[in-house]
């Protein structure tokens, strides 16, 4: 298990194999995850006791926002959150008020694909978990 800096991890050491990009129920690997930041993907994750009525709009949004023809966007919940809702990139993180913050838009419109280092434009499908969507 690796250790990071920062709840959850917006970089550093990760498994060899991608998280695919979508939506999850369960928490997921940070060590998949980390790798996905680094093709470019953004992590959105949210407190594991916001009800499903309050997660709804979190997964509307993954399902309606694409980056060209790749969904660089991974939402799931997270034990330990200090804030309702977190967004990551690769070295960098926004923590939001909750699933309505209008600043994920942005965030998203910015990180999603990896304009930051990494391997931008790197596969965010064919590696690893099963979504729910």
């Amino acid at each position: 298990m690796v250790q990071y800096n920062r709840t959850p991890p917006a970089g550093g050491p990760h498994n060899p194999v991608w998280l695919n990009c979508e939506v999850y129920s369960q928490p997921v690997p940070n060590e998949n995850a980390v790798h996905s930041l680094e093709h470019g993907a953004v992590w959105t994750t949210y407190w594991s006791s916001l009800s499903s009525t309050a997660v709804l709009p979190l997964q509307q949004f993954v399902e309606t926002h694409y980056v060209g023809t790749q969904r660089y966007l991974i939402l799931s919940p997270y034990p330990r959150l200090h804030a309702p809702v977190v967004a990551s990139a690769w070295g960098t993180q926004l923590r939001l008020r909750g699933p309505g913050d209008q600043r994920l838009a942005a965030f998203v419109a910015h990180f999603a694909g990896g304009g930051q280092r990494g391997e931008p434009g790197g596969p965010c499908t064919g590696g690893t978990g099963t979504p729910i969507g």
